[in-house]
């Protein structure tokens, strides 16, 4: 098998305001999108995301009233102590404070506006 690409999937009530999101804060830009979906992607290569409104149709019917509760889209980053601070200053809430794990790992996490939870993830030097 070849994968070409990744792409996550998540089941919101609001695409746009999650799409407007990942926009704003994280540098992805929308690649195609119809009346309850949203694909993105980033000029920097990674996972592309798309979001799907609770609800929509052509999901599988046990499928549809999912939502992506439970989920952290983890982006691996440098600098996390300025990613915070720059989030800080566009008015972001910071959900889990910068922290460093007994392994090495520096995170922080923030949360979109229908609850999807984006984690910021550094690798401390050892």
């Amino acid at each position: 098998m070849q994968i070409t690409s990744t792409v996550v999937t998540l089941t919101v009530e609001d695409v746009t305001t999650s799409a407007a999101f990942l926009q704003r804060h994280f540098g992805y830009t929308e690649l195609m999108s119809a009346d309850g979906f949203v694909s993105l992607g980033h000029p920097g290569g990674g996972v592309n995301v798309v979001y799907l409104r609770r609800g929509l149709e052509v999901l599988p019917e046990d499928q549809r009233h999912r939502t992506a509760d439970g989920v952290i889209l983890a982006f691996t980053v440098e600098d996390i102590a300025g990613e915070e601070e720059r989030l800080r200053g566009e008015g972001v809430a910071i959900t889990l404070p910068l922290r460093e794990e007994p392994w090495g790992e520096k995170l922080f996490q923030v949360t979109d506006p229908n609850g999807v939870v984006v984690e910021l993830v550094e690798w401390a030097d050892r």
